[in-house]
């Protein structure tokens, strides 16, 4: 067996001589900061109801995690992690097996072979994974991953959050796991720098923040995205939008409108945005600026540029905005910006009125007019020296398109929004919805009955575009049929 020491048994029984009984007196603490401490592997979740102390704690007994300790104490004596790091994980789980059920053996621990097994998965986690959190990434049907401290795990299904029974042995095992998850993409999350965003290998997005700034320990959230990537015809099939909607979507995306998609936290504005790329001609080339790079495109002549924050000594950082700035440089025919949040917004302005036809971004606003509004103050609050009425009428000549999605209380998401902007009135900003969701009810179940239809309008402002690309007999045929779609 690879990487065992001379004498294994000697060593083996070095953190406590004699046999260890299933109920230790004392767990000796590994010194290795890669796994120093217990997790927990993938106990039930607890239903959406569940009073605040999870009932599934009581599956995991602190006799489980004493016995867990000094089984991985004694792991972290058998191994070198340098060897480990050679290997395979596949190989690397495998040899970890083996050396921990020698060790059960060795040190006489009863075991039933259910338990046996889950020991097994969760020191796998903690010594090449991300430990306890190990299960949930693995479950395709959880959009965030919420951990307050080492003793509280949310997460969140189909739209509303629950608490699990999953805990950490401790914050410090916590932080070493942040600070694993950030290391990888060559970030840190310490004392001196609290604050991080990051991205796992599939490109869910992580924020991490430790004390001091989060006083009851470290917090860790997870934006996660499935793997098998959203279409727009699977958000047909969910309900967030009718066949006829996201038609009309599809020709905004290949005629080249620059949208703005906008909706607030957890609404589905990244998932929309990869979406609506689908439809952009595989011979663009398309640049992405994002502050953690989470968009997936789909074509082949895609750059991918992330920002970066300062070092240690406050230095080396790349804004959003110089991101943008660049990028112009860079022959881009389609600019994509994960989300808008500050300045950025008056360079994105300007490349979508310059020749970038087609660009899009997201950020968080409530309703369409918000989104205008949120534009306006993010160009004032970067220091911009404009009238209100400049911003306004650049506004108009860059954004063509506004798609407003939203979650509603039922946990559903929905598009809600699909809104052109129009032009100046005076010192206003007119703008005209041309499709709309109703919610009309909700059943016996609480799930919000609704229905998408046009609101009449016969001709959008892209109408000509549409033209141009041959694609105005679609739009028309899209605008009729959900026009006349029946109330449910």
């Amino acid at each position: 067996m690879f990487g065992k020491r001379s004498g294994t048994d000697t060593d083996l029984r070095a953190p406590k001589p004699g046999a260890v009984s299933p109920e230790p007196a004392q767990a000796p603490a590994p010194t290795v900061s890669r796994a120093p401490a217990p997790a927990v592997a993938s106990p039930p979740l607890a239903p959406a109801k569940a009073p605040p102390p999870p009932p599934m704690e009581s599956r995991r007994s602190d006799n489980y995690y004493e016995v867990k300790a000094t089984i991985f104490g004694a792991l972290i004596e058998a191994i070198d992690l340098a060897q480990l790091a050679k290997l395979d994980s596949e190989s690397a789980r495998e040899e970890i097996r083996d050396i921990v059920n020698e060790i059960i053996a060795i040190k006489n621990i009863v075991m039933s072979i259910a338990e046996q097994e889950e020991l097994l998965d969760d020191i796998c986690n903690d010594v090449l994974g991300y430990g306890p959190l190990e299960p949930l990434l693995s479950r395709d049907d959880i959009a965030d991953i919420m951990v307050n401290g080492a003793n509280t795990v949310y997460i969140e299904v189909a739209g509303k959050i629950q608490r699990t029974g999953i805990r950490f042995r401790d914050n410090q095992q916590l932080l070493n796991i942040c600070q694993r998850i950030v290391s990888q993409v060559g970030r840190r999350v310490d004392e001196s720098s609290p604050i991080c965003d990051a991205r796992l290998a599939d490109g869910s997005r992580v924020n991490a923040i430790v004390p001091p700034l989060s006083i009851d320990g470290p917090t860790l959230t997870i934006r996660k995205f499935k793997k098998d990537k959203l279409t727009l015809d699977q958000l047909v099939k969910f309900g967030a939008i009718s066949p006829e909607g996201a038609e009309i979507l599809q020709i905004i995306g290949r005629v080249r409108c620059n949208v703005l998609i906008s909706g607030g936290t957890g609404s589905g504005k990244t998932t929309l945005l990869n979406c609506l790329t689908n439809y952009i001609e595989h011979d663009e080339r398309i640049i992405t600026c994002e502050d953690a790079a989470e968009l997936q495109l789909q074509q082949p002549h895609v750059v991918r540029l992330e920002t970066r924050p300062p070092n240690i000594e406050g230095e080396g950082q790349v804004t959003m905005r110089e991101l943008v700035r660049n990028c112009l440089r860079m022959r881009p025919e389609r600019i994509i910006v994960g989300e808008v949040r500050g300045p950025e917004a008056f360079d994105l302005l300007q490349a979508m009125n310059t020749g970038h036809d087609g660009s899009m971004g997201t950020l968080h606003a409530n309703n369409p007019r918000e989104a205008l509004s949120r534009c306006e103050s993010m160009i004032t609050m970067g220091g911009f020296s404009l009238p209100s009425r400049t911003i306004r009428e650049m506004i108009c000549a860059s954004i063509d398109v506004i798609v407003q999605a939203a979650r509603l209380r039922d946990g559903s998401r929905r598009i809600t929004h699909i809104t052109e902007v129009m032009g100046m009135e005076g010192d206003t900003i007119i703008t005209q919805d041309i499709f709309l969701y109703d919610m009309v009810g909700e059943d016996a179940n609480g799930k919000i009955i609704g229905r998408h239809r046009s609101t009449g309008i016969g001709r959008p402002k892209f109408w000509e575009r549409a033209r141009y690309y041959g694609d105005e007999k679609r739009l028309a045929a899209a605008l009729d049929a959900a026009e006349v779609t029946p109330k449910t």
